[in-house]
């Protein structure tokens, strides 16, 4: 190590001790991100920052907090609370390695290990807590071992998705047992109006500091962004397809295959594994151990696929990641971005593929125009798709009729039962409780996404003032509001399809695949009825 190494963090008053730990580590420049929020967090500003996945979010405040612990050593001296398992794990492994000259002492609550067991550990006051709300929360309502009144540092990690309605109970309970003089330090990929505004968690306007990265385009340029166009029926198809071409040239890449719900995520995982694809998935109804291994696995290339929901999506640190894959575009633009920043990461190259139907155009557009890219096509052949079409159609419905035998719903609602005991309240009435809330939920989305639904029809139909193809949206009541969207979300995307070079041919497209894939079916079906015959005629024999 020269006199030159770590000269940047020493300017923004980082020790040499932790600047040695750093170069061991083989970090010798700061980047962005801790460019600018390092110096004011050593000055005492509450921060906000937000910078691409992969940007070095966690050692941005993970060394201030280190330094001033090391001046006054402590616990429990900071607390870090973050939504997912994986992320809550990936932190405190980092504190760890930074923090090895202080023999520091993290401790991991997240209901992955006995409640007993994580209290005793509190008890044992560790310098960091690194936290899921729901855990922690249960842990100051039912033990008294110890307490937060003494932290000098709260932090946010993925700070947007804490703040979401599924947390707010939670972090209610813990803001009221933390000191009212505190460091709060809020880290994500995106700033959001929730975290710039909570009033659950008032930060110190008069030594606040909000930092995010001035580049426009919030996806690396080493990151290759593309689509596959594919009928809606035929999405898994064209999965397996894409699969195995990106595999041709690159059998041993790493990919990630992101999915919108638990159930698709295994059925899917399940799926690819009964055809030979070989995986491990990720969700959040598995059991602690079974996510570590799946990770475990990934991470060591004992499985080069992974078949994950949104928990990987944010923060995970699983290195060279080459592809990424969309099974189906995510609602928000904002978790594109955080899916697609597993892969290209550090300077690397990357690629993501977006599997969309024509119903997809309008959600790509919000996506393409918040990301400042448009995406190019991947291209398959159709006529490989429609061949594997029967065998995947049919793999799928037989796991799937395996999976309901596993009574995944009901283990669904196990969890949340769970849940709701462990913090001493009625299960039934929160049952009816969250039923009532996803009712309302739906409606108030179905109702936003009329009116969004409106806006663009307007928009087009003042662009075509030669082509009235579509018609205003008329007036509707709750009952024949799902018809409405439908019919209107169809017209929408024509009349953008129509508009975009790229997706000019696209309805002739999967009408001919639709053929194909009829006309596979069909030849299938007659194939197997000559056995059958003969089956049925050495019976009667």
């Amino acid at each position: 190590m020269n006199e030159n190494d770590g000269k940047e963090f020493a300017e923004l008053g980082v020790k040499q001790w932790l600047i040695k730990q750093l170069y061991t580590l083989g970090i010798k420049t700061p980047t962005p991100i801790q460019k600018g929020c390092i110096s004011q967090i050593l000055e005492g500003h509450d921060c906000i920052g937000a910078a691409k996945t992969g940007s070095g979010k966690t050692f941005a405040f993970a060394l201030p907090i280190l330094q001033h612990l090391a001046e006054d050593p402590y616990g429990i001296f900071a607390l870090v609370l973050t939504p997912t398992h994986e992320l809550a794990y990936q932190i405190a492994d980092q504190f760890l390695i930074l923090g090895q000259q202080l023999k520091l002492r993290v401790c991991i609550v997240t209901g992955g290990s006995d409640q007993l067991e994580e209290s005793l550990k509190l008890a044992k006051r560790p310098h960091i807590v690194v936290a899921m709300p729901g855990r922690l929360a249960d842990h100051i309502t039912g033990c008294d071992t110890f307490n937060l009144k003494k932290i000098k540092y709260l932090v946010l990690d993925e700070a947007d998705r804490l703040f979401s309605e599924s947390f707010e109970g939670d972090l209610q309970t813990i803001f009221e047992a933390l000191p009212q003089k505190r460091q709060n330090l809020l880290f994500s990929a995106t700033i959001t109006d929730a975290v710039r505004e909570s009033k659950s968690l008032p930060l110190n306007k008069d030594k606040l500091i909000t930092w995010s990265e001035s580049d426009a385009q919030l996806t690396v340029s080493t990151l290759e962004q593309r689509y596959v166009v594919c009928p809606a029926y035929a999405r898994d198809v064209y999965l397996v397809q894409t699969l195995r071409k990106y595999r041709d040239t690159k059998p041993s890449s790493h990919v990630i295959v992101f999915t919108d719900t638990k159930k698709e995520c295994q059925v899917l995982s399940m799926m690819l594994n009964a055809i030979g694809m070989d995986n491990v998935c990720l969700h959040g109804f598995m059991r602690q151990r079974e996510r570590v291994s799946a990770l475990t696995q990934f991470r060591s290339n004992l499985k080069c696929t992974l078949i994950a929901t949104n928990v990987a999506a944010r923060g995970l640190d699983i290195p060279s990641v080459d592809l990424v894959v969309n099974h189906k575009l995510p609602l928000e633009p904002r978790e594109y971005i955080h899916r697609v920043g597993r892969t290209a990461r550090a300077g690397r190259s990357g690629m993501a593929i977006s599997l969309i139907t024509p119903y997809d155009i309008l959600r790509l557009g919000e996506i393409e125009e918040q990301i400042k890219t448009k995406l190019s096509e991947y291209k398959i052949d159709d006529d490989e798709a429609v061949k594997v079409f029967t065998t995947v159609s049919v793999t799928r419905r037989e796991q799937e009729a395996q999976l309901d035998n596993e009574e995944f719903e009901q283990r669904k609602r196990n969890y949340r039962i769970k849940r709701w005991i462990m913090a001493g309240v009625d299960p039934d009435r929160m049952e009816a409780g969250l039923e009532e809330m996803r009712l309302k939920r739906i409606k108030a989305a179905k109702k936003a996404k009329l009116a969004k639904i409106k806006e663009i029809q307007a928009q087009i139909k003042s662009d075509e003032t030669k082509q009235d193809d579509t018609k205003h949206v008329p007036q509707t009541n709750t009952e024949d509001i799902d018809a409405t969207i439908k019919q209107s979300m169809k017209k929408v995307n024509k009349s953008l399809m129509k508009k975009d070079d790229r997706f000019k041919n696209v309805i002739g497209k999967i009408s001919k695949i639709k053929r194909k894939a009829e006309n596979a079916k069909q030849k299938s079906l007659e194939e197997k009825e000559p056995s059958k015959k003969k089956k049925r005629k050495s019976v009667v024999n």
